[in-house]
């Protein structure tokens, strides 16, 4: 089965092949460890989490290295470790913040049915990488020092900007009008730079006597160029990534290198907002992993993981996502039926359409609505087609031992409007006289996020078709 995926560089869909089929590499651009992670933050991780599932499916797990690593050098870590541990000194506070931030954001991966990256670089542990990246640059005539300062000339590089598609000329003259004295170009950006009193500095490349700390673009190149090489297969993050970091890691990895390429596939996935309503702390819609599984902040209601990533794979990975309420029941109500079903049953192999929707670009919705489709034949008896769900469902990391206790704890308390119910059914009902099938399959899909369980039969004596329902204990 062919693997097929949206290449952000070439702006165009194409067969995957990797460098190596028997060591497939991948890496993700992770967080910087000083908060609690958003939701927003948490799609990249469901959404390379079901790539990394794929790509171990169709090559074999043991032949697929996948990246993500962790930031753990930063302004706003420097900050909040000074607040959050007054008593200690800034760098044993940074080690305690860091370590117990990066644990949290281990936890809720897990709690979002993340596997665990083959490999969690931390970038305090890459620093002579990223001062010999450095150091190869300025060799290079790619990069130059001022004023205890290591800088990329973007000047040096004739394609500078083929990743985000911006015209070098343009992003110079939307650059901001006071530039650094010491820079060479406005658009020239740091590689290493001096530390500032009581901050945590390294020993600093390219003769600077003065100690320092890497920029935050040189930590990625150095750090996926140790664990994947030169040139590897697939890059991933969000779209608010592609630039400046993504450009920057591609203008430093190439020109360090000498390679045509940085990796051979980009994928960005899209922007996500909170019930229409961009995602901000002064909007008070700011929601992170933790608070959705573990408290009732959103909604009323904790959310388990599972249901979170069903809700975002429910829409296409570059596309934008509106996170909602009704989204997240209309996931747990759906999810309660697939564990229904899947209890019990010996999973089989994954089903074929299925899997021909997951490799065309991760088409998770048309991989979803497929599983409608099986989840309908096994509700009639069919055990091969319980078994191939059930097999799906676990490639997709929606399926465990643990689904069904999940779904049920905390389920909230179901308050039926009858005369809602009735009316939807007979709406549904007509729907389906009119074979209008996709509006009675939404009307389906509204009584089931209510905990309605419907039953559709023939009437023995008219021979009309009737709908039965009940609360879903």
């Amino acid at each position: 089965m062919t693997l097929t995926l949206y290449n952000t560089l070439t702006r165009a869909k194409a067969p995957f092949q990797p460098i190596d089929a028997s060591n497939v590499r991948m890496y993700v651009c992770g967080p910087t460890v000083y908060d609690f992670v958003h939701i927003g933050n948490g799609r990249p991780v469901i959404v390379f989490d079901t790539l990394f599932r794929l790509l171990r499916h169709l090559y074999g797990a043991g032949h697929v290295t996948y990246a993500r690593n962790i930031t753990d050098v930063d302004d706003k870590i420097n900050a909040r470790a000074a607040r959050d541990y007054p008593g200690l000194a800034l760098n044993d506070a940074i080690a305690r913040l860091t370590e117990e931030t990066t644990r949290q954001y281990q936890a809720d991966c897990a709690g979002l049915g993340a596997l665990e990256p083959t490999i969690e670089p931390r970038a305090t542990a890459h620093l002579p990488e990223m001062a010999r990246l450095c150091e190869q640059l300025v060799a290079k005539g790619h990069a130059y020092v001022a004023e205890g300062h290591v800088l990329f000339d973007v000047a040096s590089m004739a394609d500078y900007g083929g990743l985000s598609g911006r015209p070098l000329d343009e992003m110079e003259a939307g650059a901001r009008v006071e530039v650094a004295p010491y820079k060479k170009g406005p658009m020239d950006f740091v590689l290493w730079k001096p530390s500032k009193p009581g901050e945590p500095a390294w020993p600093s490349p390219c003769g600077i006597a003065t100690p320092g700390r890497p920029g935050w673009h040189i930590e990625c190149s150095a750090m996926a160029g140790k664990h994947l090489g030169d040139t590897f297969d697939i890059h991933g993050g969000g779209v608010d990534l592609v630039f400046p970091h993504h450009e920057n890691e591609v203008a430093q990895s190439r020109c360090a290198h000498g390679t045509p390429g940085m990796a051979n596939v980009w994928m960005h996935n899209g922007f996500l907002q909170v019930e229409g309503e961009k995602m901000s702390k002064s909007l008070g819609n700011f929601i992170t992993i933790n608070e959705l599984i573990a408290s009732d902040k959103f909604g009323g209601q904790r959310w388990p993981g599972k249901v979170c990533r069903m809700a975002m794979l429910g829409t296409q990975y570059r596309s934008p996502i509106d996170w909602t309420v009704e989204r997240l029941a209309q996931s747990r109500a759906t999810l309660m039926e697939f564990a229904d079903i899947c209890h019990g049953v010996t999973a089989s192999v994954p089903d074929p359409e299925f899997l021909a929707a997951l490799c065309d670009d991760l088409n998770t919705p048309s991989a979803l609505s497929i599983l409608h489709g099986i989840a309908k034949s096994a509700k009639r008896g069919n055990r091969e087609a319980a078994g191939a769900l059930k097999a799906s469902l676990q490639l997709m990391g929606l399926y465990d031992n643990e689904t069904r206790a999940e779904m049920a704890a905390g389920q909230p308390q179901v308050t039926v409007d009858a005369v809602h119910v009735e009316a939807l059914i007979a709406a549904r009902l007509a729907a389906r006289k009119a074979k209008d099938y996709k509006e009675g399959d939404r009307l389906r899909d509204e009584l089931t996020a209510l905990g309605i369980m419907i039953k559709d039969a023939k009437d023995a004596a008219t021979g009309e078709f009737v709908t039965t329902w009940e609360v879903r204990s």
